[in-house]
């Protein structure tokens, strides 16, 4: 870059090639594959693996997803806290040195203590990235009109689930133990070396004053607007996590050994999630993303439903095929929902989702561990993510259409 982004004039940030906007989405959709997919969710797959090898049982994969867990809360707020562009710059690569770092480590990790404090610290890494990288671009794509492609970048969640479905299952045979994590740890190094380096820079402003183009305000994020909002995102948030975080296990549970579900039901949500980014983007342009978020959450309800009120194949195969063809949908349509009822939060809102959901993530793990203490079996506890999802339905019915929000008297 030859000259300052604030001395730039409004009309060199409002044009972007093709091209450009291309590599910017892929760059972010990389960072969001290395540490949502290959750092958090690559555990999923792998928990009936790990099981199997002695180093967990059910109840241990618990605690540890939900150290993981608590460590994305953590990130998040953390980008709350340092959510300008000049902090993200910095920020940002720290993060993902950080998941590198932890991925490596976990090829060593013998034991649920060490295992659970690398997942935590994993998870701060991923819930930085995870805010500021689509943060990030959604300010750049706001700048050059084009923020109806920004929830593209999340096609990095979906390729990366079918990525790390791939990568366990080609494994399974040749690997064993804490060595499962090599392949994830492995391909992390290039892919987050190449995204961090596009996304550093982006032609953001870090101070707009003079330029024409409005600064950011301070102000208060839970208003009457947007607590139904919230309130609904973290049913989402909980509601989706024991899926994700449990359904091979769930189906090693109900299945006989070596069923295709046991492994299978990870690349049938895989599958689901690619074509999911671009309907829900497309569904929420077209018919608005209020509307489009009903639908999400009815769908992905009758998903987690159909997990216990069908058990055997018919139920998973439902489970992962509505549940991974929604759970992206929630979060891009959420965000920008958001973002329409407060414009000029910007990163800092998109932080404070993420916090909510990570919290409400946190708690499903930690619940059906203790339900399981009690006597409770792992197929029961879904019923915990229908609760949160029915809750977070009824939420959204309640959310105002943000035009209408902006002209009330």
């Amino acid at each position: 870059m030859t000259s300052s982004p604030d001395s730039r004039s409004p009309s060199s940030l409002t044009t972007a090639s093709d091209r450009e906007t291309l590599t910017v989405l892929i760059a972010g959709a990389t960072l969001l594959l290395v540490v949502h997919t290959l750092g958090r969710f690559f555990f999923t797959p792998l928990l009936p693996y790990l099981v199997e090898d002695g180093q967990l049982d059910a109840g241990q994969g618990a605690v540890v997803a939900t150290w993981n867990y608590l460590g994305y809360l953590m990130g998040a707020l953390l980008a709350i806290r340092w959510h300008r562009v000049d902090q993200i710059r910095v920020l940002l690569p720290l993060a993902l040195l950080v998941h590198v770092i932890t991925m490596l480590a976990q090829t060593q990790a013998e034991g649920v203590p060490l295992l659970s404090g690398l997942r935590w610290l994993n998870g701060v890494a991923n819930g930085v990235v995870f805010v500021q990288a689509p943060a990030l671009i959604l300010e750049w794509l706001v700048l050059r009109n084009r923020a109806a492609l920004s929830g593209l970048v999340y096609l990095g969640v979906s390729f990366g689930l079918l990525l790390s479905s791939g990568l366990v299952s080609l494994t399974s045979e040749l690997l064993t133990g804490a060595e499962r994590w090599w392949p994830a740890a492995i391909l992390s190094i290039p892919l987050a070396w190449w995204g961090v380096h596009r996304l550093r820079r982006l032609d953001v402003p870090v101070r707009v004053a003079g330029t024409g183009i409005p600064t950011q305000t301070k102000g208060p994020l839970l208003d009457r607007g947007s607590l139904a909002l919230f309130s609904a995102y973290a049913g989402a948030g909980l509601g989706y996590i024991l899926p994700m975080t449990f359904l091979p296990l769930f189906a090693q549970a109900q299945l006989a050994k070596g069923d295709w579900l046991i492994d299978g039901s990870w690349l049938v949500v895989a599958l689901a999630t690619i074509p999911s980014v671009w309907l829900w983007n497309h569904l929420g342009a077209r018919f608005g993303d209020l509307a489009a978020l009903r639908v999400n959450f009815l769908i992905q309800l009758l998903g987690v439903l159909a997990a216990v009120l069908l058990p055997g194949p018919l139920g998973i195969l439902l489970c992962a095929a509505l549940v991974g063809s929604t759970f992206i949908g929630t979060v891009l349509l959420t965000q920008r929902i958001g973002r329409a009822l407060h414009p000029h939060q910007g990163p800092r809102l998109s932080a404070a989702l993420v916090a909510l959901y990570g919290l409400a993530q946190m708690a499903g793990p930690w619940l059906a561990r203790e339900w399981i203490m009690i006597g409770g079996t792992l197929e029961t506890a879904f019923w915990i993510g229908v609760v949160a999802l029915a809750w977070g339905l009824v939420f959204t019915l309640m959310v105002p259409e943000p035009e209408v929000w902006h002209s009330r008297g």
